[in-house]
């Protein structure tokens, strides 16, 4: 009898997010709990806004008014994936269990799905950004250890302008970005640079993550696994505040099947999901990105 534990193996995944995946915190915010699928594919979220405070007047009562209004923005996943395999009993029994259905889903969640969802996740997040807020594309020359914490600061003022939260902000960067800010921490530590004494505190408050540069792509190619697109730019920085993202990973569907005749004496695993992230249009202020075009 075959048994679908799409909820249970749900669940064991994301409590494995943030340790196994460079942009766990983002795949594990408040919003993926806050907000829920309406049906199959559909998320609603409730958009509130009021008026402002007037003075009182002690003396008479003023009109009474609804001073309050709500829509609703509407978010449509469109990411269904799904992987199958055969397993043949024997083997199981040859490998002494270490081609287990178990062992056979750990390895690909952790080579092929958890890779997969970060390379979404940022070429997601790029998309929809640069569909409400245009991303420049830089020259790669643009970014230096001279430069790189002055081009931080930046996008710190753009949030701080915005009213983004300031607690909370995390910084993703790619590999040699994360050395460029260690260098820049060094040399001021070293020689006491005053220039970059705000930038080295400025980036004291945030969390900085380093991902590995070919996870920080602006495009990527999902038909089979995941791979970089041509022609695909660089995201040398992503500062984020989880606020603003909103990540969905519901699985509809797991299941391992016996062995029978219609599948000629195999295993049969299956599973079904459907991924997306999305940005609250409203905050999309919280994220800001640094992205430059990769040389030839």
């Amino acid at each position: 009898m075959s048994i679908n534990y799409a909820e249970g193996y749900s669940k064991e995944l994301a409590n494995a997010y943030g340790y196994v995946l460079y942009f766990g915190k983002l795949w594990d915010t408040e919003n993926s709990r806050k907000y829920k699928t309406v049906d199959a594919k559909t998320i609603k979220i409730p958009n509130i806004s009021t008026g402002g405070r007037v003075d009182g007047d002690r003396s008479s009562i003023g009109d009474f008014s609804q001073n309050w209004d709500n829509d609703w923005e509407d978010k449509t996943l469109t990411n269904h994936r799904m992987w199958q395999t055969l397993v043949h009993p024997q083997d199981i029994d040859q490998t002494n269990t270490a081609a287990s259905i178990v062992n056979i889903t750990k390895t690909m969640n952790e080579t092929q799905k958890f890779p997969e969802m970060d390379a979404y996740l940022i070429s997601r997040l790029y998309e929809l950004k640069d569909e409400l807020d245009e991303i420049t594309v830089q020259s790669p020359d643009v970014l230096n250890k001279e430069t790189v914490l002055d081009l931080f600061d930046e996008m710190m003022d753009a949030m701080d302008e915005a009213l983004v939260p300031p607690s909370g902000r995390i910084l993703y960067v790619d590999t040699y970005t994360k050395t460029m800010i260690d260098n820049a921490r060094e040399s001021y530590r070293v020689n006491g640079d005053d220039s970059i004494i705000k930038a080295v505190s400025r980036i004291d408050e945030v969390e900085v993550i380093s991902v590995p540069t070919k996870l920080m792509k602006t495009s990527y190619d999902f038909t089979s696994g995941w791979k970089v697109s041509e022609g695909a730019d660089q995201v040398r920085m992503l500062l984020v505040h989880p606020s603003c993202v909103l990540p969905i990973a519901s699985y509809s569907f797991a299941q391992l099947s016996e062995p029978s005749a219609m599948s000629q004496g195999k295993y049969v695993y299956y599973e079904e999901s459907f991924e997306d992230v999305f940005i609250l249009d409203k905050r999309h202020e919280g994220i800001q990105m640094l992205v430059c075009s990769v040389e030839d």
